[in-house]
């Protein structure tokens, strides 16, 4: 099996570019599961119940968050009415929908996706790595695959998290700092891993956001509106490979084979 993971969409000039390249990419390299992280696919800030439907009427099975997934406040009486659309797991359980899904793939594998967020340098949040625990232990046996996607900030709770679930999980990708790593790799026990996918939109900014704002408010420290930029338009994902029926990691669940970084640009 062939999975697609489409780091943070940002903007317009993301979601246009998964609408030029996904269908091709999917076809070309024989991609059987899409999965991507959108929570900042709405003007760089959250998501709207449109942009949600667009992004998963692309071709993505599953979209998920990360400290941006409320900035919209219309997205709260949607997103317990669509399971494709997670928040992170650990985020308080009061707060609407869920961190994780279960579905099937284009093969008929059982895959689950499960979202989380770290607490260094972010907002309070539950503990991934127990959260993780907690949530892995829901899941059936007969679920083959499962992809975690941890948003976090620093390198080093994403690589702890790495470890941790090497073995027990398919793939933890990183996201959320928007800028690629190269440490793509697959660990001893057969979990693959990124510590960040980078991002899917306007590289010709900061982070995907129009430069010239953000280095005034580095330079004068006052409040600022930050609009989202628009050249140098990139996807950037991971394509982790498994076979369906072999080899499966201690936990029974599939080993990945390999994790490649992809890069593209709209012609």
């Amino acid at each position: 099996m062939r999975t697609l993971f489409i780091g943070d969409i940002v903007g317009s000039p993301g979601r246009h570019i998964v609408q030029e390249r996904l269908a091709d990419l999917v076809e070309h390299r024989q991609i059987d599961l899409v999965i991507a992280n959108g929570e900042n696919s709405a003007s760089g800030f959250g998501i709207t119940p449109k942009i949600a439907e667009e992004l998963l009427g692309l071709g993505i099975e599953v979209l998920t968050g990360g400290n941006h997934s409320w900035d919209r406040k219309e997205i709260l009486e949607y997103i317990p009415h669509q399971p494709r659309l997670l928040r992170p797991a650990n985020f308080a359980a009061i707060n609407p929908g869920g961190g994780l899904f279960v579905g099937e793939s284009k093969k008929g594998v059982k895959f689950a996706v499960l979202n989380l967020q770290g607490r260094v340098f972010l907002a309070p949040n539950d503990d991934p790595f127990r959260k993780a625990d907690e949530e892995l232990a829901k899941l059936p046996p007969d679920v083959a695959f499962i992809l975690v996607d941890i948003h976090a900030e620093t390198t080093s709770e994403k690589i702890a998290l790495g470890w941790y679930l090497d073995g027990r999980v398919t793939a933890v990708v990183g996201t959320h700092t928007h800028v690629a790593t190269a440490d793509e790799h697959v660990l001893p026990k057969g979990t693959a891993y990124i510590t960040d996918v980078g991002m899917t939109g306007p590289h010709d900014g900061v982070i995907g956001m129009d430069r010239v704002g953000i280095i005034k408010k580095f330079l004068d420290g006052l409040p600022a509106r930050f609009e989202v930029a628009t050249g140098d338009i990139q996807m950037n994902a991971v394509l982790i490979e498994t076979d369906e029926i072999a080899p499966r990691n201690e936990a029974g669940r599939l080993a990945a084979k390999s994790i490649e970084r992809l890069r593209l640009r709209i012609d």
